[in-house]
C-alpha cells in the first residue's frame, strides 16, 4: 500500500514551455519583419556588368529595408526577453 503511495507523491511536476503562444506571436511578427527587409533590399542588379546601374542606390534599399530588418531584430529580442507569467 506504501508503494502506491510513494508513486503518486514522486510524480514528476508537469513541465511547460519557456516561451508562450504570446512570445511566438512576437517572434513570428519581428520575422515576418526580416523577411519583408531581405525582400525589400533585393534586386537593382544589372544583367551586363559593364554597365552600372544606379537603381541599387534608392531609397528602399539603402534606408527602408535595412531599417525594417533592424525593426524585425528588435522585435525578436523582446519577443525573448518577454515574460508571459508576470503579473500586471
Amino acid at each position: 500500500m506504501s508503494k502506491k503511495q510513494n508513486n503518486n507523491q514522486q510524480q514528476k511536476p508537469r513541465q511547460e514551455f519557456i516561451f508562450q503562444k504570446r512570445n511566438y506571436l512576437f517572434m513570428f511578427v519581428g520575422l515576418a519583419f526580416i523577411t519583408l527587409g531581405f525582400i525589400l533590399m533585393s534586386g537593382g542588379g544589372s544583367d551586363d556588368p559593364n554597365v552600372f546601374n544606379p537603381e541599387i542606390y534608392n531609397f528602399r534599399r539603402i534606408r527602408l529595408a535595412p531599417t525594417l530588418v533592424l525593426i524585425g531584430l528588435g522585435i525578436e529580442v523582446y519577443a525573448i526577453l518577454l515574460n508571459p507569467h508576470k503579473k500586471k
